[in-house]
């Protein structure tokens, strides 16, 4: 069950990314790799200038723990899948204030030099795009206090070796 769960969200993160990435625009030739708050240095590049999922994990875990969330144990990402996505929820009812703790690491995020793109903001959740260095990052925030909530960031490698191991694990799991 858990296994189908990863195959449809990987799926969708896919899907999303290719129907809504950031196409050019505002957010081309923006500042550099910075230090996100909370981190030490700049990830470092993988093969081809790319982050490896690794530096992505981190640069979300301290941009999310120094805005005030712990993590909160989830399921895992699939092996074969490792490398090409992280996944990070954070414990919201830790947080003093989930929206404002959200607010705040996507902005350390993109003082990282995550470039924010597309925007979904409906009631009570939003979706947050970025995307840095052949990574795409979907920051989301579902509920309201008090009720209900989840703050999840999914990041997802695009480039064609991933797509293509997405893909695999979505026909394996169909």
């Amino acid at each position: 069950m858990r296994k189908a769960r990863w195959a449809a969200a990987a799926a969708g993160v896919v899907l999303l990314v290719a129907g809504c990435g950031s196409e050019g625009g505002s957010d081309k030739g923006k500042g550099g790799e910075t230090p996100a708050s909370g981190s030490s240095a700049p990830a470092k590049a993988g093969s081809g200038g790319t982050l490896d999922a690794a530096a992505v994990k981190k640069e979300i875990e301290g941009a999310a723990t120094t805005a005030g969330f712990a993590e909160k144990p989830g399921d895992e990402v699939p092996a074969a899948l490792k490398s090409c996505m992280v996944s990070w929820q954070a414990d919201e009812k830790k947080a003093t204030d989930s929206k404002k703790s959200y607010e705040t690491t996507v902005a350390a995020l993109v003082k990282g030099g995550w470039k924010e793109g597309r925007t979904l903001d409906q009631q009570l959740s939003v979706i947050k795009t970025l995307d840095k260095s052949g990574w795409t990052l979907k920051a989301s925030h579902h509920g309201k206090a008090g009720a209900l909530q989840m703050v999840t960031f999914i990041a997802t490698d695009t480039g064609p070796t991933c797509e293509k191991l997405f893909q695999e694990d979505l026909a394996k799991n169909k």
